[in-house]
């Protein structure tokens, strides 16, 4: 995830191109460990019922001009742009090809990798189990794993589950994901927590950011500790089944070695079908088409109540993760930031796997947002996001002045 401090400071755009805008500012486990382990379920979880589906709206040609320029510019393989308003995706575009060397066309409706974007989709399950008490933001390492615990240093003891998702545990940004021990992806990330946790943090936990990949993996795993189920099935059904989610995922999209979902590729331009390894994944292995991925930046943008009525969480809860502890601009996966263009507060990500590269901005305030993918990785897929999303913000607004028909 590269970070997105100044991006999109300005309040004006120039006029230039087919959108009349300027980028700007831009494991096996011993039994006795096990049985001390065993999750214990406070509370039953209720199935949620699935969200009917939407359609999508047809291709906007404005958009499609605007993101071929930067396609061009940049030698970008695809690109796929979309603006919503309130819970409706309003606009969406997609130019470039599926992968380079071929000429299938990259669609609207294909599946994208979300890397670092996954994130909010991990705080925002989690938030589910705080407010059915399974769960609370104030939960330590040696409350949720109290045998294990005790092999774990003294400082990540005391770590919170809003620390993990806030990035202040004081973990490093990485771990040996492809050397963790265990049959499945829950015991892998319990082989995670003894190996990261056990020597000392890099920083005070609590003082200071420090993004971090392993902070967001241990944060899904006491959910799967608090639930007995995998993270992988919990957030399916606690969020995608209930968003209408349908094309999401986990890992590259599409069948390995076929054409039928666009590639990933690295800086480089050269096709790639690779992922994080599968113990990362409450920090960045969901992949799902676009419109889809609205759904779920929909729920935040009115999430806290203000230009409609939460839905999953409560507003409270929504507040909770949308506020940074002081000092800071990051909470519960979102960065927090004021821009004059969204009248006060924006919420924003930005994901990657270095195969893929994708941004979102959300403007409470003025109830719209969008949200561009490319099929790219590295600083020049970090660019062109940042040029598509500013022509993106420019014909949202213009879309938000635009009469009404009645």
């Amino acid at each position: 995830m590269v970070r997105r401090r100044e991006f999109l400071g300005a309040a004006s755009m120039g006029v230039v191109g087919a959108w009349g805008w300027a980028r700007v500012g831009s494991g096996q486990e011993p039994e006795k460990r096990k049985k001390a382990e065993a999750p214990v379920m406070r509370k039953a979880l209720k199935p949620v019922p699935p969200a009917l589906p939407t359609p999508l709206p047809k291709a906007d040609e404005r958009i499609n001009r605007g993101l071929a320029e930067i396609r061009d510019r940049h030698k970008l393989p695809g690109i796929i742009g979309a603006v919503l308003q309130g819970e409706s995706l309003t606009a969406i575009g997609a130019v470039g090809v599926r992968r380079l060397g071929s000429d299938e066309p990259i669609q609207p409706t294909d599946l994208v990798h979300l890397g670092s974007d996954t994130k909010a989709m991990t705080a925002t399950l989690l938030g589910m189990l705080v407010e059915k008490d399974l769960l609370s933001w104030s939960n330590t390492i040696l409350d949720v794993f109290p045998a294990r615990a005790k092999g774990l240093h003294r400082d990540f003891q005391k770590v919170t589950l809003a620390q993990l998702l806030n990035h202040r545990a004081g973990l490093p940004a990485n771990g040996p994901w492809w050397e963790l021990q265990g049959r499945s992806t829950t015991e892998k990330r319990r082989d995670l927590l003894d190996r990261m946790m056990k020597d000392a943090p890099l920083s005070k936990p609590g003082s200071t950011f420090l993004y971090s990949n392993v902070g967001y993996a241990l944060a899904g795993l006491m959910a799967e500790q608090v639930t007995g189920s995998p993270w992988e099935g919990l957030i399916r059904e606690r969020l995608f089944v209930p968003l209408g989610m349908t094309t999401a995922g986990f890992g590259p999209p599409g069948t390995p070695g076929k054409l039928d979902q666009p590639w990933g590729h690295d800086d480089k331009g050269e096709p790639r079908q690779g992922d994080n390894a599968a113990a990362l994944g409450p920090a960045g292995t969901v992949h799902c088409s676009v419109s889809d991925w609205a759904k779920f930046a929909a729920l935040h943008l009115r999430g806290e109540g203000g230009k409609g009525k939460p839905r999953l969480l409560k507003a409270s809860t929504f507040r909770t993760l949308h506020t940074p502890p002081g000092g800071g601009d990051y909470a519960g996966g979102w960065i927090v930031v004021d821009r004059p263009w969204a009248g006060g507060r924006a919420l924003t990500h930005s994901g990657s796997n270095t195969m893929w590269y994708g941004t979102v901005w959300l403007a409470p305030a003025r109830d719209f947002g969008v949200l561009v993918v490319t099929n790219q990785g590295g600083e020049t897929a970090s660019k062109a996001s940042d040029e598509a999303c500013s022509g993106l913000i420019r014909t949202a607004a213009g879309m938000a002045r635009r009469p009404s028909r009645g």
